[in-house]
């Protein structure tokens, strides 16, 4: 037999792969990282053989069914980037390494982990050779965990998996000191214009179809109390629902809301945000909410700018409380992102999916930068590339309620298009990695 299997979990101690390393004898090996898999062919480990030695592969992973309620259902994985470093990126249930790099990766593992050992591993893998994606669907896995994909997208902000997100961060930071991508905590601080824009701060909501929130998210606009001057671009992207009627009743009875409508009917979320940053009413920060969504009190614009000019960053995150409907608290209650910290957040940025919100921008930075025209990533883009120059500063309070309900976007996404979004937040993680190469290069 030219491959041996062996059985881990995905949050398995390093002991467990040098145990693995010291005993295998095969040419291959065939990690199972599922609780209960089945092929689907009797052919399935040849066929990765295949594959691996027609491409030189150092690992292979392929596409798979999982049975959902019984019934085997589609799950395509997505392409491996050097940009995938998500610590929950799928590659399946099943993997198969070549057996020579399998070892000389765990050689090379310095730290003992409890839980972030199959992470290192495979990011040593991945500046050992290449990891090639079969887009065949080869095994099939009983799913166990059946919630809908916006429940499950705040697992690791719980404060429950908290030690396991401090060992994938170290795991994280090691490997881009390996490549080369590691950013040191230097920042160019800012130093706030006084007297080149209309007000001190503008909220800006993009927004379709919401006649049923966007009230509630313009009333906690401008029931705020500030000792500055501040008003409301709302993009409205051509809604159908009555949201565009709302806000010309509510424009019209406070000179602070500012209604726009684009000319263009193709603008995604970014696009809409591009467009009031660049709105000659568009004030010195630039503060986001959702259309779903609500301040959580009347002082929310007094704190983000008080951060603003304490800590002369470029960018602001603060934090949210989860809510259904009707603003009554739903799991996993507070989302507050401490995984980002002032000396490796901007480094550990690369490894997760989202830096937290709301998110409040100097207007003059953003300005240079603007946003990529996408529906999704819009805000994590923009994030990544202000971080690499810029400090970004940290509100670990609530800052607003975050409405959890049919209507979200993300509230129960297909594979296929979890894939897309998670596909181009890795584009844009590959993107920024190979800038971060170049930086440190020219050091």
């Amino acid at each position: 037999m030219s491959f041996t299997v062996f059985k881990i979990a995905k949050l398995c101690p390093t002991k467990q792969l040098r145990l693995i390393a010291a005993n295998v004898e095969t040419p291959w090996l065939l990690l199972h990282l599922a609780d209960k898999l089945e092929t689907t062919s009797p052919y399935v480990t040849e066929r990765m053989i295949q594959v691996a030695e027609m491409t030189g592969a150092s690992m292979v992973y392929a596409d798979y069914y999982k049975i959902k309620n019984g019934e085997p259902c589609p799950n395509p994985t997505i392409e491996y980037q050097s940009g995938s470093l998500r610590d929950d990126f799928d590659f399946g249930p099943a993997v198969l390494c070549r057996t020579e790099v399998f070892r000389s990766a765990v050689e090379s593992m310095t730290t003992d982990y409890l839980f972030a050992a199959w992470y290192d591993l495979r990011l040593k893998i991945t500046t050992k050779g290449k990891i090639v994606r079969i887009p065949e669907f080869l095994y099939t896995e009983t799913e166990t965990d059946l919630r809908l994909s916006g429940e499950k997208q705040f697992d690791y902000v719980d404060p429950r998996n908290r030690n396991v997100q401090i060992e994938m961060e170290q795991a994280c930071t090691g490997h881009l000191k390996s490549i080369g991508a590691y950013l040191d905590p230097v920042f160019r601080s800012i130093v706030p214009e006084s007297d080149i824009f209309p007000v001190e701060a503008t909220v800006v909501i993009p927004v379709k179809n919401r006649v049923r929130t966007i009230r509630d998210a313009v009333e906690s606009v401008i029931n705020q109390q500030t000792a500055f001057s501040f008003n409301l671009i709302i993009v409205d992207n051509h809604s159908t629902d009555g949201t565009t009627e709302v806000l010309r009743q509510l424009a019209g009875n406070d000179p602070r809301i500012i209604h726009l409508i684009p000319e263009q009917t193709g603008l995604g979320i970014g696009g809409c945000w591009t467009m009031a940053i660049m709105h000659p009413s568009c004030g010195k920060f630039s503060i986001q909410l959702d259309s779903d969504d609500l301040y959580i009190d009347n002082q929310v614009l007094q704190k983000i700018t008080d951060t603003f000019y304490r800590e002369k960053c470029a960018l602001v995150i603060g934090s949210y409380r989860m809510v259904n409907f009707k603003l009554e608290e739903i799991p996993p209650g507070i989302i507050d992102h401490r995984e980002w910290t002032p000396e490796n957040g901007h480094n550990n940025a690369l490894r997760i999916n989202g830096l937290g919100a709301p998110r409040a921008f100097y207007t003059p930075v953003l300005r240079r930068i603007k946003f990529p025209n996408v529906s999704y990533g819009e805000d994590y883009a923009v994030g990544l590339a202000i971080s690499r120059t810029y400090r970004i500063g940290r509100i670990y309070e609530p800052l607003y309620l975050c409405r959890r309900w049919e209507e979200n976007s993300d509230a129960a996404l297909s594979i296929e298009k979890q894939n897309v979004y998670n596909f181009y937040k890795d584009k844009l993680r590959t993107i920024e990695i190979e800038q971060r190469i170049r930086l440190f290069q020219n050091r």
